[in-house]
């Protein structure tokens, strides 16, 4: 008799193992799928952000902060993800363990499942509620930490000038009150989503109350009997448990949700207009710019280049010259299209840009920026950045040219030493250099000069210029500088103010006009500066 009772306990171990591996099995399947699950959605997320970030017109960056735009592209996606990979794994389990405990209710007594489910409707009818009134906190307090994302990448990359000038103060008093928005809008947001725990426990004794007074009716009755409503009982709180828990986690979904809601937000943004469906392809570029009756403002109720009309020539050097807000650089943006003209036309060899690729365009300009750009990587890598396919020797005859080399060969590592972020371990005026050698390196039809030599030191200056005479040598260039010696010996000087050209000529041609320009350049003197000096 022993002998077959330890038979039968074996038997029901093994059984029992075999049901422990089969649920461990199966919890790892659930986790590898969830995981694959959360993790494509999140591949996914940042594939179409970074494809929709090359398609955002300049526009959409010059009115929002880097910080707030990273927020959404780091902190909401990861946000998104993590509760994909933890929370909806227990929405998953919640749902299959409520309908399978339905299933065992249904089985006992349809009574007093239907009785315990009449409460569902009031249950779910207080979490729409909770929800409506505490989504858009959730969403004030994901925009908050974009702002003070915004925030904190400006204290950091303009540290230096924020100490030199004493904002420490203001920009403490700034952070504070984009924090204090943060704290109030995450505690009513807590607040209302932590009322759902207890309103859910309450519901769920509302619940058993009913069921048991349903059930004592059925069992003096003798429709059911004491075992079953004991054990319909235990049913019931198992069916409130997988409730309560999503409630107790209501305020990680509702964060989610309105990290998914800037998400698509900014995947909804309006795109730069696409590139028309038949381009014309310039097979050799002369450089001729005829800029017609050019019409154009960042606001469509304040414009501010009315009527420009330049006619640039093959090779011509033009510097454009004016006080800030003449739209100098404005022009630079519109010839580029990184905005397209309100009305009028510019065109490149006759042929207006907007019926030209962006990228084939952009390709017949080098640029170089009075805000230099340098990636975190070497000299050689950043020099290369405008030509990847260019030879050692050809980054390094570029280097001479903008008299680099020999500045670099007095680095650490020479062209392999690696520039930090924002490349901080060099001087401006070197930085400078290197963005003109990269300009040099591409070798395109036409140039623009942005303030090319505003970082620099006289000899220094008087170096790159007699290299640029050589790079400029047959190209047309645009030259905005305030330097003379960018803009003594060019082709054709415009004199912008208020978005309109208001003199053109040579430098002596304008001198004895005795206009606008012959007071800029007689004011550099007055102040004994090397620069015109915008009245």
């Amino acid at each position: 008799a022993l002998a077959f009772h330890y038979d039968v306990l074996g038997n029901y171990a093994m059984e029992l193992i075999a049901l422990y591996v089969l649920s461990s099995l199966f919890s790892y399947i659930q986790g590898w799928i969830m995981t694959d699950i959360s993790q494509k959605v999140t591949y996914q997320f940042r594939r179409d952000i970074s494809l929709k970030i090359n398609k955002l017109p300049l526009k959409y960056f010059d009115t929002r902060t880097h910080g707030e735009v990273l927020s959404r592209v780091t902190n909401d996606v990861d946000t998104v993800s993590q509760t994909l990979n933890q929370s909806l794994t227990q929405i998953v389990t919640s749902v299959t363990m409520i309908l399978g405990i339905l299933a065992m209710m249904f089985s006992i007594s349809w009574i007093m499942t239907l009785v315990s489910l009449v409460i569902l409707p009031l249950s779910f009818g207080m979490i729409g509620a909770i929800v409506k009134r505490s989504q858009r906190y959730f969403k004030q307090q994901q925009d908050s930490l974009g702002e003070i994302n915004g925030h904190i990448e400006e204290m950091y990359s303009g540290h230096v000038i924020m100490k030199v000038f004493n904002g420490q103060d203001r920009s403490i008093a700034k952070f504070q009150k984009i924090n204090t928005e943060l704290y109030h809008s995450a505690w009513k947001s807590q607040f209302l989503s932590g009322l759902m725990m207890p309103l859910m426990m309450f519901i769920g004794n509302l619940s058993y109350v009913s069921v048991a007074v349903v059930g004592g009716w059925l069992a003096v009755n003798g429709k059911v009997n004491i075992g079953d409503i004991q054990a319909f009982i235990q049913y019931v709180n198992q069916f409130n448990q997988p409730i309560i828990q999503t409630a107790n986690i209501a305020n990680v979904l509702q964060s989610t949700a309105a990290a998914a809601e800037r998400v698509f937000e900014f995947l909804a943004e309006e795109e730069e207009i696409p590139d028309t469906a038949h381009p014309v392809e310039l097979e050799s570029v002369t450089g001729r710019v005829e800029f017609d009756n050019v019409h154009f403002g960042y606001n469509p109720d304040k414009e501010i280049i009315k009527g420009f009309t330049a006619s640039i020539q093959p090779g011509q050097r033009i510097a454009i010259v004016g006080p800030t807000g003449a739209g100098k650089t404005t022009m630079v943006n519109l010839l580029m299209r990184f905005y397209d003209v309100t009305s009028g036309a510019i065109k490149v060899d006759g042929v207006d840009v907007r019926e030209m690729k962006r990228a084939d365009l952009r390709r017949l300009f080098g640029m170089v920026l009075q805000d230099t750009w340098l990636f975190n990587g070497t000299i050689k890598e950043n020099l290369a950045y405008a030509k990847p396919d260019a030879t050692e020797e050809e980054v390094v005859e570029s280097a001479k040219t903008a008299h680099v080399d020999h500045f670099v060969h007095s680095l650490p590592h020479g062209y392999q030493m690696v520039l930090d972020e924002e490349a901080n371990n060099i001087s401006q005026g070197e930085k400078q250099l290197l963005t003109i050698a990269r300009a040099m390196l591409a070798n395109p039809p036409m140039l623009i000069l942005d303030e090319a030599t505003s970082s620099v030191d006289t000899r220094t200056e008087v170096l790159i210029q007699k290299a640029m005479d050589r790079l400029m040598k047959g190209k047309t260039s645009f030259v905005i500088a305030h330097r003379l010696s960018t803009i003594r010996d060019a082709d054709l000087i415009l004199v912008m103010r208020d978005g309109n050209v208001i003199e053109q000529g040579t430098h002596t041609e304008l001198l004895s006009a005795n206009g606008f320009y012959a007071s800029l350049y007689n004011s550099q003197f007055v102040a004994g500066e090397n620069e015109l000096v915008a009245p």
